[in-house]
């Protein structure tokens, strides 16, 4: 990246969710990608139908279940100047709350009502207790990792934007998301895992929309993400799936696309994934993905019978999974993206 990166000190700053004490076990994370709840999708809401509600069974089986938040939820502000803004009804809050355990707020959209706008939609979700990151009343804030405790394990989630424009990055008096700048990025790393983090995941808004494949600069971020320390890379943005790789016994999902998200065609754009993360204090365990069918109207359905990306410690490459049941490995042959030197 281009621009200098600042140094940040944001111990004061972190966010610990602790739930009830208990012995270090193995501990399930489930991410989803896109949730955008604007459109079609608001007017469901409107109409009293939850469309996660075919995920319900599968995100609450996880110990914490985490999604991007593609919109901001407010009454406040006015549209940016781009191609595309989004804007949901704070009627929505009670669905994200009843599915996800927390919200990354770092992606292209977040600032698409302004300022305000973003403070109203982290005070509702606060108000509603969803914790989130990747975005803060100021730039220390939006870095700060968001540790969450569960079964004896402190998981550190970090989230950053680094898809245009720029301009909602948060600084150090204001409001916005956390931008994808390498050395502060690796910084953050470096200072969750000293904060006491035993496991600390990255996720990443990143890439360009509708590549199959994930660019240079995404596989060389993740790498170097790894080297520094995180335990996994978990990316998004391109609203299709751009698949999986396995980096130094550590998992790269490069994008898990679109999860809840009306106006696209049938087509690539309409599949997304569910990753689940089986997380214990060397890091991740074994981990798989769900392939999730997006109907006409932005609804979200498990198709249990599609093989989609799945590993475990101690693999070399990325094995098929239909629906988390192994099928034929496919070690050195990661899917789509390559293999890894």
């Amino acid at each position: 990246m281009t621009a200098a990166p600042r140094m940040l000190a944001v111990v004061s700053a972190v966010l610990l969710i602790a739930g009830p004490p208990a012995a270090a076990q193995q501990v399930t994370v489930a991410f989803v990608g896109d949730v955008m709840l604007d459109e079609d999708v608001g007017r469901e809401i409107a109409g009293g139908r939850d469309p996660l509600r075919a995920f319900a069974s599968l995100l609450g089986a996880a110990d914490l279940a985490v999604g991007n938040l593609e919109c901001p939820v407010s009454t406040r502000g006015v549209a940016m100047h781009k191609p595309f803004t989004f804007r949901a009804n704070p009627r929505v809050v009670p669905i994200v709350a009843a599915h996800l355990g927390a919200v990354t707020l770092a992606n292209n959209h977040s600032g698409d009502y302004g300022r305000d706008a973003l403070v109203q939609t982290m005070d509702l979700l606060r108000a509603a207790g969803v914790p989130f990151f990747g975005a803060g009343r100021d730039l220390a804030q939006a870095h700060a990792p968001l540790i969450v405790e569960r079964g004896g394990l402190r998981i550190a989630l970090l989230g950053y934007d680094e898809f245009k424009p720029r301009a909602f990055e948060a600084g150090p008096s204001w409001p916005g998301v956390a931008w994808s700048e390498d050395e502060q990025v690796v910084a953050d790393i470096r200072t969750a895992r000293a904060m006491g983090a035993d496991v600390v995941i990255p996720v990443v808004h990143w890439g360009w929309e509708k590549e199959p494949e994930p660019c240079a600069r995404q596989r060389d971020l993740a790498r170097r993400l790894i080297d520094a320390g995180a335990d996994a890379v978990v990316g998004g943005h391109p609203h299709i799936t751009q698949g999986a790789e396995v980096y130094r016994g550590r998992p790269i999902v490069y994008s898990l696309g679109n999860f809840v998200f009306s106006g696209f065609d049938e087509g690539p754009c309409r599949t997304g994934w569910m990753l689940r993360l089986v997380l214990d204090r060397q890091g991740v365990a074994r981990w798989d993905t769900v392939v999730a069918r997006i109907d006409a109207r932005g609804t979200p359905r498990p198709d249990t019978d599609a093989a989609s990306p799945c590993g475990a410690r101690g693999e070399d490459g990325v094995a098929t999974c239909r629906a988390g049941r192994r099928q034929a490995p496919n070690e050195g042959a990661p899917i789509r993206p390559g293999p890894v030197p």
